[in-house]
């Protein structure tokens, strides 16, 4: 298959404990809010973005420096090369969010970015291509 240049990818998974995220509604119009705000700080389109809204008991996390209150930690696979401030730019928007949403302290909120050659990410029609600003 040939790559897709200029495009993006990512898959975000979310662990949370089960406090504030536990409706449905609610994890669908997050995940849907990290789709989009993926697919604007990252110039790409939300057909290129994965996103998994998981909870978790609070005995299963543990992120230092916590304070009291639930945690979020968002785990970003994304195609190399993308720029610092896209990704700082996605990572506050999430974080703001969740603080806003869900009652998530500030110092309870941390994001991991992990990035991958293009061709590292595929999809069963088709395999990425390096990430080209536009």
């Amino acid at each position: 298959m040939p790559p897709f240049p200029g495009t993006g990818a990512a898959f975000v998974p979310f662990t949370s404990p089960s406090r504030g995220l536990s409706r449905r509604r609610e994890r669908e119009s997050f995940a849907a809010f990290v789709t989009d705000r993926y697919a604007e700080e990252m110039a790409t389109t939300a057909g290129h973005v994965a996103a998994t809204v998981a909870e978790r008991e609070p005995s299963a996390m543990a992120i230092g420096r916590a304070v009291d209150g639930p945690l979020l930690f968002l785990d970003a696979e994304v195609r190399e090369g993308r720029p610092f401030e896209y990704k700082r730019g996605f990572a506050l928007a999430v974080m703001e969010r969740a603080v806003a949403a869900f009652g998530v302290p500030g110092p309870n909120a941390k994001v991991v970015f992990t990035e991958h050659a293009g061709e590292d990410m595929m999809g069963i029609d088709r395999v990425g291509g390096d990430w080209e600003e536009e």
